[in-house]
This record gives structure tokens, sequence and C-alpha cells, in this order.
């Protein structure tokens, strides 16, 4: 497997006329698109707008109908399964576990990638299941869980895997308040770290709250690349969205803060 070092010292994925069609029509145009390492980049946009397709090609889960991918230099499709998934974890939307494995047989699976090391695989473990805060599910069959500790424990896997690159397809979407800002935080810590994190959002205001740079998709392609300044526009908003909203400044975040605008009428 070659390597371009200078692409990979800088742009750890990147994206060429990425295009993805299903059913005759493009769910994903010729996206042009680069994500660097120490960054976490949300991926928004209104229902159907490739959001998760573009996901699943950057992951190597999708072959796209044309273009290109590269991970750490190498076109994707030249990585073989077993370093790929010591460079790259993914948490797809569908996370259910249809075996009787326990939630800690679950999150240990994240180790499987990486040479046995009993010592330091569990402690990983452990630590994964802190974070993600299921240790008193350990013991627990991951078949009788609910669907946020079920999403919590998938989490918790992909934090096991220990990747510097790392996929999260709409983590926060079964969970409560308090569990949605602790995956974020997370996941910013990761980036922090040195890790490149692409995490699928809906909600505006976490992808705001946490994100360095946000990539706006419409219609299967980029409507809007930048900060969450740059992006979160009401302008921007309104024309992907379609829906009127109000931008303001977060009170103690000092990111932007979006509010729908939709007044009923006064009769």
């Amino acid at each position: 497997m070659s390597h371009d070092h200078a692409d990979a010292a800088h742009d750890v994925l990147a994206l060429d006329g990425v295009t993805v069609r299903m059913d005759g029509r493009a769910i994903l145009d010729a996206v042009d698109l680069r994500f660097a390492r120490g960054t976490l980049t949300a991926l928004v946009g209104p229902n159907g707008a490739g959001k998760s397709t573009l996901l699943a090609v950057a992951s190597g889960d999708l072959v796209p109908a044309a273009g290109r991918v590269r991970l750490s230099g190498a076109e994707l499709r030249d990585w073989k399964a077993r370093p790929l998934a010591r460079e790259r974890s993914v948490l797809p939307q569908d996370h259910a576990v249809r075996f009787g494995f326990s939630v800690r047989e679950v999150v240990a699976m994240g180790r499987l990638p990486h040479a046995p090391d009993p010592e330091t695989d569990g402690r990983i473990v452990d630590a994964a299941l802190v974070s993600a805060d299921v240790t008193h599910l350990a013991a627990r069959d991951v078949q009788t869980l609910s669907g946020g500790e079920s999403s919590r424990t998938a989490f918790a896997r992909v934090l096991a895997q220990t990747t510097p690159v790392v996929f999260l397809d709409e983590p926060t979407a079964a969970l409560d308040l308090q569990h949605q800002e602790a995956v974020l935080r997370i996941a910013r810590g990761l980036a922090d770290d040195g890790a490149c994190v692409i995490v699928v959002l809906h909600d505006l205001n976490l992808a705001a709250g946490y994100a360095d740079r946000i990539a706006m998709l419409h219609q299967g392609r980029i409507a809007a690349d930048g900060t969450p300044r740059d992006v979160l526009t009401q302008t921007t908003i309104e024309r992907v969205y379609a829906q009127p909203v109000l931008v303001l400044e977060h009170p103690t975040r000092g990111v932007p803060l979006v509010v729908s605008d939709d007044p009923r009428s006064a009769s």
C-alpha cells in the first residue's frame, strides 16, 4: 500500500468527485471534501440530503459510482479489512446486536482488530464503559437494553477501538439531553487529542457547540462548509431547510444559537 506522505500529513481523509446514484437519482453529486486530524466536523442537512450516504462512502461501507476516497494517503479500496478497522471506527445508525452478548462483550469487540493484549484490552474496555456510562450495564444482555442504552453501548465499542479516524452517524438520536452532551463532549475530546472525528447530526445547536467545522448538505451537494459561525446563518439555514429561523448568540458558549421562528397566528 503506497502512501502519499505529504497528503497524509495534513488531510487524513480526502473525497474527490464522490457521486452515489440510487434509482437513477444522485444521492451524492460530485462531492469534494478534506478532513484533517485534530478536528471535529459535523455533517448536517435536511432528511435525504445525503449525510449518512456520505459517511458510508467515507468510511468504506459504500462504494461510490464515481470519484475516489483516500484514507491516510492510500486509496480506500486498497485497505484490507483488519488494518482499516485499526484506522477508522464507525458508529452506524443501526447498531442493534441480534445475539445474546453482554454489554461488556460487545464493547470488547472493539479490540478485535488489535493484537491481543489482555491487560491493555481490559483497561481500554473498562475506560470505554465508564466514558459511555454503561459500566452498570456490563453484564446485561444487549438485547434487553433500551434504545439509549444500546446506543451508548455501541458508542463504547467505538471508543474501545481506539482509531485515529472516527465516524459517528447520529450518535445522539436515541439519547436524553445529558447523554447527548456527554457523547459530543467525548467526541470533542477525541478530536482535541488528535483524532479526525466526523459526526452526522440533526441538532444544529449541538453542531455549533462542539464542531470546529460544519458541512451542510442539500440535495446531495455541499451547500455550505466552514466554521459554525460561517455556516449557521439565517440565510443559509432558511434556504436549505425551508424553515424560518432566528440565529442568536448563545449566552454562555459564544456560538450561534438557532431558534425556530414559526409564529402561530395571533387569532
